[in-house]
């Protein structure tokens, strides 16, 4: 089969077309013929050499796909060939083919294309296990989304606004807000002319931040929570060594967190697609959730969807085709 393989640690020159054998399923395992594939954020850190794939898992780049099940590991009963469907992966979707956990499979939701499909289980998994697993968030809470119109933050807004919250989320310019606000954010700030911890004081404080800046956004997410916030980390595009007060973290009763998907336990993110699947995938086939798709390339041009992606300037999902 045809992959996309790291040279070496680097830029995205380093990406290459190449071929490697068909994967086989292991126990519990599908095999799904790849039609697209999404590019996410851990993909780059990945190829810069800063975040290796976990033991055990394929060392090509690539956490979600769309396709059809093309294979079944032993035991595997709620699948069948031919099935089309969508996938949370340990790493191996810039490929024709990949195995992949049967927990962390899901149909394509109703009215998503196959290509659009690639773009959703990353960003909904990590939104929906770090924002709303295992928490209760009263309808109107105050959800202050960094870097709204990126994949993460398109999906934050959408899921954040379709479950009842109030959405502010930081933007780069005009037309980053119109997007975001036709997403269903309630305040678009331009973080290059506007001071978001102001605005979000005046609004009262938000209930919860989630942030994949880092940086001096640290010490500002928390002057811009209210009481008993929750401040979620998911990446740290500016630096994670800073120095703050902590003191405010006290006296409010923040919750400070952070997690990475890849490394959670397989039975965690099979739990999150099931409350996915029952939760969030109707909402698709209603219109109340959509997928927003920014550009769609071959696989052979691995290295300038990275180039487009590390641009930071796309709005939603980058995707690749086999």
């Amino acid at each position: 089969m045809r992959v996309v393989e790291m040279r070496e640690p680097g830029g995205p020159d380093v990406l290459e077309t190449g071929t490697r054998p068909r994967p086989e399923p292991g126990p519990g395992e599908v095999v799904i013929a790849v039609t697209a594939t999404g590019v996410n954020g851990p993909d780059l850190v990945q190829r810069r050499g800063h975040y290796p794939p976990p033991k055990g898992a394929s060392d090509l780049l690539g956490l979600e796909v769309s396709g059809e099940i093309a294979a079944l590991g032993e035991g595997v009963s709620d699948w069948a060939i031919g099935d089309a469907v969508c996938a949370l992966t340990n790493g191996g979707g810039y490929a024709d083919f990949v195995a992949v956990d049967a927990g962390h499979v899901l149909p394509i939701p109703e009215g998503v294309s196959a290509v659009d499909a690639a773009g959703l289980c990353e960003t909904y998994f990590t939104v929906w296990s770090n924002v709303f697993h295992g928490h209760t968030i009263p309808e109107g809470a105050q959800f202050l989304v960094h870097g709204g119109s990126g994949g993460i933050g398109t999906t934050a807004v959408q899921l954040g606004a379709a479950l009842g919250l109030d959405i502010t989320t930081t933007v780069a310019d005009a037309e980053a807000a119109a997007f975001v606000t036709s997403l269903g954010a309630t305040r678009a700030i331009n973080f290059l002319e506007e001071d978001f911890v102001g605005i979000c004081r005046e609004a009262g404080g938000m209930d919860i931040i989630l942030d994949i800046i880092g940086g001096d956004y640290v010490a500002r997410n928390i002057k811009a929570a209210r009481h008993d916030a929750r401040i979620i980390q998911l990446a740290f595009n500016a630096g994670s060594r800073v120095e703050i007060d902590l003191m405010p973290i006290m006296l409010k009763r923040i919750s400070y967190t952070g997690s990475t998907l890849r490394s959670r336990p397989a039975a965690f993110k099979s739990a999150v697609a099931a409350e996915l699947r029952a939760k969030v995938w109707p909402l698709f086939a209603d219109g109340t959730l959509k997928p927003v798709t920014h550009a769609v390339l071959p696989l052979d041009e691995a290295r300038e969807a990275h180039a487009m992606m590390e641009a930071a300037s796309h709005h939603g999902k980058i995707l690749m085709t086999t």
